[in-house]
């Protein structure tokens, strides 16, 4: 293992996007400061509208036109931890065909970080902060359980406008995808900055195709210690409840603080930079490694906790029991 040396960035930026009051409802306040267990959903319920992607590749960019409905299996939504039905939302997002690497890393914060080869979005970061006040700084990590989320089997939830999207590794899709141990991951979607997205498994070396294939680990680990205590500091041992309790230690894992590396893959047997879902923190990368596409950054009736807001019913499809 290379020494380490602890980055600077590993205090992660948290990025709010302004709006007015009216466009959301009020943020839940929090107090709690300590990991709980995540009650996933049962994914066994069929959503009463077919996925729909179809993808264009233009001169310069890759776009999706997508319905934000998944082909594999869902939990049941609305359910305790998030009132929210599953929707139709047609949107389209696009990603550039020439992606570069910058030398300084953007934060991902509150806009979603790609779209899945199913079209359905990587949206990490849950809009939940400490005293429900994002100025705090605290950001609530959404598989940390301290909050109540209502994620499913697939780490998905639904979105105050009805969008199903991923928090963490999409179980039905990398199902459906054959995603196995033994084999380099199949392409499981594309960043926002037009890179390539895989899931847990690639290349020992990164050069060599004929190489064993590993589970590639993230860099990042629990800071050590407690938590500044203060009225706006929540206090207690770092352990996952936040965003903040990692940092990122380079050369502790196999991959950048970007969750990705330069490398040659299936698709891009010449190299790519790629980015990967892995099964330590962060999952879904909370950095850019290029310059995301304004596609992605999140419309007002997007935003908004994940389980804020009243039950109402469904303007568009939503799911439904076997």
């Amino acid at each position: 293992m290379n020494t380490t040396k602890i980055s600077a960035i590993a205090f992660l930026t948290v990025l709010t996007i302004p709006c007015l009051a009216a466009a959301q409802p009020p943020r839940r306040v929090h107090t709690a400061n300590q990991t709980g267990k995540l009650n996933l959903v049962r994914a066994n319920q069929n959503t009463s509208a077919r996925n729909s992607i179809s993808t264009r590749i233009g001169t310069y960019y890759r776009s999706f036109t997508v319905n934000g409905i998944p082909k594999h299996q869902v939990g049941r939504f609305p359910n305790r931890g998030n009132p929210h039905y599953i929707r139709t939302v047609k949107a389209t997002y696009q990603v550039t065909l020439s992606p570069k690497r910058n030398k300084k890393p953007t934060p991902v914060g509150m806009a979603a970080f790609g779209i899945s080869v199913n079209g359905i979005l990587f949206d990490p970061g849950a809009a939940e902060f400490y005293l429900g006040q994002p100025s705090t700084r605290w950001q609530y990590e959404a598989l940390g359980g301290a909050v109540p989320l209502g994620l499913d089997q697939n780490y998905a939830h639904v979105q105050p406008n009805g969008q199903y999207h991923y928090h963490g590794l999409p179980t039905g899709l990398l199902q459906s995808l054959n995603v196995k141990k033994d084999k380099h991951s199949p392409l499981v979607g594309w960043a926002a900055d037009g890179h390539p997205i895989y899931a847990l498994y690639g290349y020992s070396n990164y050069k060599d195709s004929k190489s064993k294939i590993n589970q590639l680990k993230s860099s990042y680990r629990l800071r050590r210690g407690n938590r500044p205590k203060s009225n706006r500091n929540p206090g207690g041992k770092y352990d996952g409840t936040f965003v903040n309790d990692y940092e990122y230690v380079e050369g502790y894992g196999d991959l950048d603080e970007c969750n990705g590396r330069f490398t040659v893959t299936p698709e891009f047997p010449n190299g790519t930079y790629a980015y990967f879902l892995t099964a330590n923190w962060p999952v879904i990368p909370r950095y850019f490694r290029g310059s995301p596409d304004s596609s992605f950054q999140k419309r007002r009736s997007e935003q908004g906790p994940g389980g804020q807001g009243k039950r109402r019913p469904p303007r568009g499809k939503r799911g439904r029991g076997k």
